[in-house]
């Protein structure tokens, strides 16, 4: 039985030509700006889908009512599939004093949930803060699907090696090369940045990442490629967190722009659906 969250609306539609198995929900709120939740119905086991995009915060604190409310109607096992997590970026200390904010967030949900499914984390190990099962699900094979006729016989890349797994997951499923950008600061305020050990001249390239804030490693990335003989140049990411304008930016400077639909963007293209409704 899945419950859909005002976080995961965008989605509702989809999920509910494929699965009959969806639990009614209120959710409103009070005058003063407070949450109210109310579940139509109850089960023994649920799957609450809530992404915790911005507001980020009322995301979260509805994800925790909806716990409490199947709770309250007597489930006994609930399971919280967040294609986008929420301060899932602030996951280390830089600073004395500050929180490792993803481990407070992972720690609440776990108050409530047994089980929890996020797409491509930032930091698949801060999974160990979540005090049930947790598993961070790839999109690769929704991304490749998409990709497969516009790419053609070409190649795959991450943005940094940090981000090379992710690329190596999508190429593998579509049975092309891979590789990375290497970065390398030759002054104070300049990086140079190549493809490491791939010749791009002629192919059509691809670009994966998890997010997209500013778009300004794409723009760059993409750019270069160009000016190295790339043919077609396409920039996909699971989670589009856009900052005011990088839509724009990064599309001119690419052939296309794909997000996932974990976080709803004018460029949400590839539907996470089916990967929810497999879980």
């Amino acid at each position: 039985m899945f419950v859909v969250g005002s976080g995961a609306r965008h989605l509702g539609d989809e999920m509910k030509r494929f699965s009959g198995d969806i639990l009614e929900v209120e959710i409103m709120k009070f005058p003063d700006g407070e949450k109210y939740v109310r579940v139509l119905g109850s089960a023994d086991e649920a799957t609450v889908v809530q992404s915790t995009f911005k507001p980020q915060d009322e995301h979260l604190i509805e994800l925790l009512l909806l716990g409490d409310a199947l709770r309250e109607r007597g489930a006994k096992r609930l399971r919280a599939v967040v294609p986008y997590l929420a301060y899932s970026r602030q996951d280390r200390v830089t600073k004395e004093g500050e929180s490792i904010s993803v481990r407070a967030v992972m720690k609440t949900i776990g108050l409530y949930y047994d089980e929890l499914y996020v797409f491509d984390l930032h930091n698949p190990e801060t999974l160990k803060f979540f005090p049930g099962r947790a598993v961070n699900v790839s999109p690769a094979r929704a991304i490749a699907g998409y990709f497969k006729e516009k790419l053609g016989d070409g190649i795959v890349l991450a943005p940094d090696e940090g981000a090379r797994e992710r690329a190596k997951a999508v190429a593998e499923r579509l049975g092309l090369e891979f590789s990375h950008f290497e970065k390398e600061r030759i002054s104070p305020t300049e990086v140079r940045m190549r493809p490491v050990d791939v010749n791009v001249t002629g192919k059509n390239v691809l670009i994966v990442d998890d997010i997209i804030s500013t778009g300004g490693t794409m723009v760059k990335a993409a750019t270069l490629l160009k000016e190295m003989g790339a043919g077609k140049v396409f920039v996909v990411a699971t989670h589009g967190v856009f900052a005011e304008g990088a839509i724009e930016r990064v599309s001119k400077a690419v052939d296309e722009l794909a997000v996932t639909n974990t976080i709803p963007t004018p460029v949400s293209r590839i539907s996470v659906v089916p990967d929810i409704l497999s879980l």
